[in-house]
């Protein structure tokens, strides 16, 4: 195959690669919120997940949304993805997990009503056929070897080369799903402020969404067993980057991080060109062994930035990437939480002041606890649910602030409802797993995928 290079622009040096990332400040009416949300979808009657071809399958998912307005993209003659008019895409996970890629929206009701818009149209196409749909954070029943692989040409570099990396990169892949926010900043120093608060509380987050306490049918040991996976999946692009927290964090800092990362893949002419292991650094001067004299595009560096994996990960906007999938209210109270501690500027001040004393260890030490334990971990002599509860009274004050109205009159605080039950009664989704799974399911997960289905 010759390897041909597309219209876009060549970089020549890193200041383009700066330059790119820096392009997506925007003025604060411009904020908007971004939101994905992941699914695993099961055979009702098996439980199993679903095969990519077949009459019950994958792709007959993707061809029935296509009459609905999805344009669909293809691999190989095969649908991997669709994209709506609106802005907002349908992708596909490596083991058939389907994941809706949202819309910039201007406000949480706006998240509301496309998120139940997308689930009652999928709803609508996979009940008829027996199929399921679920949010959790890790498959609760079936192996590594019962999912399929989709056929994606990054996802079969990635396969070969991450159990190089990590012994669980694989299950990252095949059976984890996540519920993520995309929010915007204004400038260089608005982007760090942001993203040392969103790392810093990454693992309340994760606490408070934690729900993936099963693995294979029993208990893991784990509130969020999606959240112990990353830590051994591939050490040179997950985590926290600890220097997001030092003096001369940036723009340019992080481009510096992302040059780091190893490469996994160049895509020439819909083709995926394996340069695992290679170096970004070689390829902008020319010196990548895949494509030996060819320097990157700005497309290049589009998806080399994708496949950095940090618990909140910098493109042209802030990715909070530390949830756990989970239930249909669960799925706006995210961006409900990050839109309420970031888009205010007292509530980002008075959240930065909670956590701007920690170290490294405290850091370190709040997502072991997180991960573990969820709310019932401990950090600086509290429990995380009253550090917990401390965010979420910001978050709600930073949204009454934002005083965006729906129809009704009512604004974006009641999408943290979910959340303040939670904190009330200091259970995650994962405790209240673990209690019917000790209790009425008679130690069975069975169960999960018909009381917590869409």
């Amino acid at each position: 195959m010759t390897a041909t290079v597309s219209d876009s622009p060549t970089v020549t040096q890193k200041t383009d690669l700066v330059d790119w990332i820096a392009a997506g400040c925007k003025p604060r009416a411009q904020w908007r919120i971004g939101t994905e949300h992941e699914k695993f979808v099961f055979c009702r009657n098996s439980k199993a997940p679903l095969p990519y071809d077949g009459e019950k399958s994958i792709r007959h998912l993707l061809e029935a949304l296509i009459p609905h307005g999805w344009t669909p993209a293809y691999e190989d003659g095969n649908p991997i993805a669709l994209t709506h008019a609106d802005g907002s895409s349908v992708t596909l996970e490596p083991g058939g997990q389907l994941e809706l890629s949202g819309a910039p929206l201007a406000t949480i009701h706006d998240t509301c009503v496309e998120t139940s818009a997308h689930l009652n149209l999928m709803k609508s196409i996979t009940e008829p056929l027996g199929i399921g749909m679920i949010g959790l954070g890790f498959h609760p029943k079936h192996p590594r070897d019962a999912f399929p692989w989709m056929p994606k040409g990054r996802y079969a570099i990635m396969r070969r080369y991450m159990p190089t990396k990590g012994s669980l990169g694989l299950d990252m892949m095949l059976r984890t799903c996540t519920v993520q926010v995309n929010l915007d900043f204004s400038s260089e120093a608005d982007m760090v402020k942001k993203f040392r608060v969103a790392l810093a509380l990454q693992p309340i987050a994760t606490a408070l969404f934690a729900n993936s306490p099963f693995t294979e049918g029993k208990p893991n040991g784990f509130k969020s067993y999606r959240a112990h996976i990353w830590t051994d999946t591939d050490p040179d692009r997950t985590g926290t980057p600890e220097f997001v927290f030092e003096t001369g964090m940036g723009f340019d800092r992080w481009v510096d991080y992302l040059l780091d990362v190893p490469m996994y893949f160049v895509k020439r002419e819909g083709h995926y060109i394996d340069a695992s292991g290679q170096s970004f650094r070689a390829f902008l001067e020319g010196r990548l062994p895949a494509l030996p004299g060819q320097r990157p595009t700005l497309d290049d560096w589009a998806d080399h930035v994708t496949t950095a994996f940090p618990e909140v990960r910098l493109k042209r906007y802030l990715e909070m990437r530390g949830a756990d999938g989970g239930r249909w209210c669960h799925l706006c109270a995210l961006p409900a939480l990050w839109v309420g501690l970031l888009y205010d500027d007292t509530a980002l001040n008075a959240a930065w002041d909670v956590c701007r004393d920690w170290t490294t260890a405290d850091r370190q030490n709040l997502a072991i606890a997180a991960k573990r334990d969820g709310l019932a971990g401990r950090f600086h002599n509290q429990s995380l649910n009253d550090l917990a509860a401390e965010i979420l009274a910001i978050a709600d004050s930073g949204l009454q602030q934002r005083a965006c109205l729906d129809d009704n009159g009512l604004d974006e605080r009641h999408f943290l409802d979910v959340l303040q039950h939670t904190v009330n009664t200091g259970k995650s989704p994962a405790d209240e797993l673990l209690d019917l799974y000790h209790g009425d399911w008679k130690e069975s997960v069975d169960p999960v995928f018909e009381a917590f289905a869409y």
